[in-house]
């Protein structure tokens, strides 16, 4: 990988910039799609990365999967415009509803919520993890043509439960950090 690499993450208790290699610069965004594109926007303007990379927790739907996912696909679960649309797609737009990264095989389904209980829509859609910031954040690459690459950890299900994500989010770090190093070698 080549170029300065732009990684984007919510807030500092997912991942520690000073662990950054040289040419990579970290980035919190705040939660939440609005806090996630104004920060993408205003690091792709200023920094030029070649590359953005996003690092955050997740939760899982698929109960196959643990640990770090690279994720393929994201969408948005919480557009919800009906009639107008079908659930997931924005009104009146052009732009493609289903944003791929071209790598891993994960499909990511962000929203500015918690997801507490079942929602038969993500099953249906083939929904593995539930993240609040990447569809934003890669709505923003694209439309800039700058590459992006999504890793979740995943902290558990996305239950009731959901809430409690802080365990082991060290493991997820450090498991991130070896991915990172690895696109570089």
């Amino acid at each position: 990988m080549t170029g300065r690499i732009l990684v984007l993450t919510a807030i500092d208790d997912e991942l520690d910039k000073a662990r950054a290699p040289a040419g990579v610069e970290v980035i919190y965004s705040g939660v939440g799609k609005v806090n996630a594109a104004s920060a993408a926007t205003l690091a792709l303007l200023v920094l030029r990365p070649a590359r953005v990379i996003n690092y955050g927790t997740a939760g899982r739907i698929n109960e196959a999967l643990s640990g770090l996912v690279e994720v393929a696909h994201v969408v948005q679960r919480d557009m919800m415009a009906m009639p107008l649309v079908p659930r997931g797609r924005t009104p009146y737009s052009s732009n493609l509803d289903r944003l791929s990264s071209g790598f891993g095989d994960v499909t990511c389904g962000t929203g500015d919520s918690f997801v507490t209980s079942p929602d038969p829509w993500l099953t249906e859609n083939n929904i593995d993890v539930v993240d609040m910031e990447l569809f934003a954040i890669a709505h923003v690459c694209q439309r800039h043509s700058i590459p992006w690459r999504s890793f979740k950890f995943i902290t558990g299900d996305a239950t009731d439960f959901a809430g409690d994500h802080t365990a082991d989010i060290a493991e997820g770090q450090d498991l991130f950090w070896d991915a990172l190093k690895k696109l570089s070698d």
